[in-house]
């Protein structure tokens, strides 16, 4: 089979194979050091020994060196919150962007849309001048609030509303079943892998954000995790990588788990959705 027939048939090349062990080498390598210096003394955190010790004291080092208690739980809620919201709200602009007909539909459809084109950190001006105006300046809530609305969301979910056939809707429908109950016994339940992909992104996402609790929270009580990892790298006898790489796998490695827990249901889903 020549390079063309192989196109046609989307097997992959040699360069699509190479191309990705060079991506998958270069996303592990740093993980692979990381690791390796967190459960090493610091004084192996620059040579390699194949008789270094193994250590957990980085890890306790880490964990009594900030209050990594409060910061795992802020960003459990924070995650958890912002989660629920932009489901609730994303399953039902999506259900009525796919099935309903109201006048503006296609205009309020293309400002969700906008919404995708327009990067976050533009807004952190005037999203910290109406956190501050609500009162809401060092909570939560004021770290959650301006993700609630997803347009992403919106459009994964409609996206896969749109592939379920409507002859379900009027089956129920004959059955007296009003369009809420259509809702969560038909379309919700025909879409959860494309609710657990969204979750993996959404919780990623969230879990790994910086700049902005950065800017909206001044206290231990609302910090999460991400901001909470400034304090190893502003220690009075400098910078020390074990410790550091040892508070770093400890804070991204709910989201390896969870990632690797849940892989194959997150491709499922973008492919049912019809995204490349």
């Amino acid at each position: 089979m020549n390079a063309t027939q192989r196109l046609a048939y989307n097997e992959p090349t040699w360069l699509d194979t190479l191309a990705a062990w060079v991506l998958a080498i270069a996303w592990i390598l740093p993980l692979l050091y990381a690791t390796w210096t967190a459960f090493h003394p610091g004084e192996y955190s620059t040579k390699f020994s194949l008789f270094a010790p193994l250590t957990l004291d980085n890890f306790r080092r880490a964990w009594e060196a900030a209050p990594f208690a409060r910061y795992f739980l802020n960003t459990t809620l924070l995650v958890l919150m912002i989660l629920a919201v932009q489901l609730v709200l994303g399953t039902l602009a999506a259900y009525a962007f796919a099935r309903f007909e109201f006048r503006g539909k296609q205009v309020a459809f293309a400002l969700v849309l906008v919404q995708l084109m327009i990067m976050p950190d533009i807004l952190l001006v005037e999203n910290y001048k109406t956190m501050s105006r609500l009162g809401l300046v060092d909570t939560l809530f004021a770290i959650g609030l301006p993700y609630f609305a997803s347009a992403f969301c919106i459009f994964l979910l409609r996206q896969t509303f749109l592939s379920i056939p409507k002859e379900l809707d009027e089956a129920a429908r004959v059955e007296g079943a009003s369009a809420m109950q259509v809702l969560w016994r038909i379309y919700v339940p025909l879409a959860k892998p494309v609710y657990i992909a969204f979750a993996l992104v959404s919780v990623s996402y969230h879990w790994n954000n910086f700049l902005w609790p950065l800017i909206v929270t001044n206290s231990v009580n609302a910090r999460p995790l991400t901001v909470g990892l400034q304090v190893f790298s502003s220690v009075d006898q400098g910078v020390d990588w074990s410790v550091i790489t040892a508070a770093t796998l400890m804070t991204s490695a709910p989201l390896l788990i969870a990632f690797l827990l849940f892989q194959r249901q997150f491709v499922q889903s973008f492919m049912r959705a019809g995204i490349k």
